[in-house]
């Protein structure tokens, strides 16, 4: 995953888009950078390595290194970005963000009918940023060279380009699986992944990019380059439940409040069949859980409590080490229990979605460690029974990762993936054989998901808007 923020100013602009880029940091733990334009200095760019310490401390110095009236910085789970390109077009420096499948061919075509190249990282990959302006700068303008790439790609690619005279290009992808926003301000324009950075910024709402759609901002105007007669939208739902920060909006929809009413869709369900009865405590799993339970809690009248608290003083950011067992050994440091609340009580956590399980399966071991009495699970999604091709949510590089997809293999082998609609659905015995199986394995009192329709109510978008892919396989 990714995001990008950029500003088109009468004024120094480079404190503005260091916030705004570091608002993003949520997306991203592998790669930071920012590029600037000034009118004497020209374009700059500085790319650091944000794994082991966030973008905030690795750029706190920018703003002697670098000035300029416009700027645009991307936090990246991936490849180093922005990149400064000069071409036929000119100089300028770009940014992407999304995942693009057909790289290699992409790549294996460009060099066997041109005369290019590309630089090459270890391993003789090549950064699928620089990939990208390589098909742009075959056009003659970069309308064309956008749209060209863009039906080129199979995945996702939504672009962010400033040129070298201080304007910006900014792309929605074709598909519109993320968002990009503008905002406007008396002295120029910015563009987004997350609404709330620019609005920090004092920006106020302007436009939301349709997908596919191009433009190009100066400090004065958005002038439309192109704009598809009929769009095709697919934007991840999964913003909603897990990915998007609580502030965002995506398409009008709140991300906080769609997990609000998220949970108590699940609260509604849950004590409709009587599942609610005997709980003590409802709570979430921190942090992306924890609107999901207050909506359920709320629904269903049992208390909200949090059994326990995250340590966040040396532990303040979403920091994923490559290596999982690190991943799990940090993840339980962070816990420390609220043992009132726990022992001797009947729990329910739920969490924005389970994966591979491995985090959650800890979480619960401990708090029957720390005195629970029963821990009962919810999913704010349904089961994911499909690695994302689109977005790279996940380190996922197998479906069979999954544990949803594990469970149906040790329930019914290879022939049991033929049944993956009827295993989704709690309520056929497939269904309730899969959530039985994950209960015996990880120790749970008791599992429920939230169905795809109840996603999609919470988001309250039609579902043929949403891109569900990793739930049903459908693109």
């Amino acid at each position: 995953m990714g995001g990008f923020f950029g500003i088109t100013s009468k004024h120094d602009c480079m404190r503005d888009v260091y916030f705004g880029v570091d608002y993003h940091s949520h997306l991203g733990t592998r790669r930071g950078g920012m590029a600037a334009y000034d009118p004497e200095i020209g374009l700059q760019r500085k790319i650091h390595s944000i794994e082991s310490s966030p973008f905030r401390t690795k750029f706190a110095r920018i703003f002697d290194e670098m000035q300029g009236i416009a700027a645009i910085g991307c936090i990246s789970n991936t490849v180093p970005s922005p990149l400064l390109m000069r071409s036929k077009l000119g100089t300028y420096a770009i940014c992407i963000i999304g995942r693009i499948n057909n790289a290699e061919e992409l790549i294996d075509r460009y060099l066997s009918e041109t005369d290019g190249h590309f630089d090459a990282m270890t391993g003789g990959r090549v950064n699928v940023t620089e990939l990208v302006a390589a098909l742009i700068n075959q056009k003659e303008d970069f309308t064309e060279g956008i749209k060209c790439a863009q039906e080129a790609i199979e995945g996702t690619a939504s672009i962010l380009i400033l040129k070298d005279d201080g304007t910006l290009i900014a792309a929605r992808d074709r598909f519109g699986r993320l968002p990009v926003l503008i905002g406007k301000r008396d002295d120029g324009f910015a563009v987004t992944f997350e609404s709330f950075a620019y609005q920090k910024l004092g920006f106020e709402d302007y436009q939301e990019l349709i997908p596919g759609e191009i433009v190009h901002l100066t400090p004065e105007e958005v002038t439309v380059l192109y704009k598809p007669e009929c769009p095709k939208k697919r934007i991840c739902a999964f913003l909603w439940a897990y990915f998007g920060y609580p502030t965002s909006n995506y398409e009008g929809v709140n991300v906080e409040v769609m997990r609000y009413r998220n949970g108590a869709l699940l609260a509604k369900r849950d004590g409709d069949r009587g599942l609610t009865e005997g709980i003590d405590y409802v709570g979430g799993v921190p942090d992306s859980g924890t609107p999901h339970a207050i909506g359920y809690a709320n629904e269903s009248r049992i208390p909200f409590a949090r059994a326990f608290i995250k340590y966040t003083p040396t532990w303040s950011r979403s920091f994923i080490p490559s290596d999982q067992q690190d991943r799990d050994r940090i993840a339980k440091m962070k816990q420390i229990p609220v043992n009132e609340i726990i022992k001797g009580n009947d729990l329910l956590f739920i969490d924005d979605s389970i994966v591979r399980g491995t985090q959650l399966r800890e979480t619960v071991e401990f708090l029957y460690g720390n005195g629970a009495k029963d821990v009962h699970v919810r999913s704010a999604c349904p089961p994911i029974m499909y690695s994302c091709k689109y977005l790279d949510f996940t380190r996922i590089t197998s479906d069979n990762e999954l544990i949803a997809r594990r469970m149906i293999l040790e329930l019914e082998g290879e022939a049991g993936l033929e049944h993956i609609d009827e295993y989704s659905d709690g309520t056929t015995e497939r269904g309730k054989q899969l959530r039985k199986a994950i209960c015996e394995k990880f120790k749970f009192a008791s599992l429920g998901f939230q169905s795809l329709q109840g996603v999609v109510e919470a988001i309250g978008l039609d579902q043929c808007e949403l891109c569900t892919y990793c739930w049903n396989g459908k693109e």
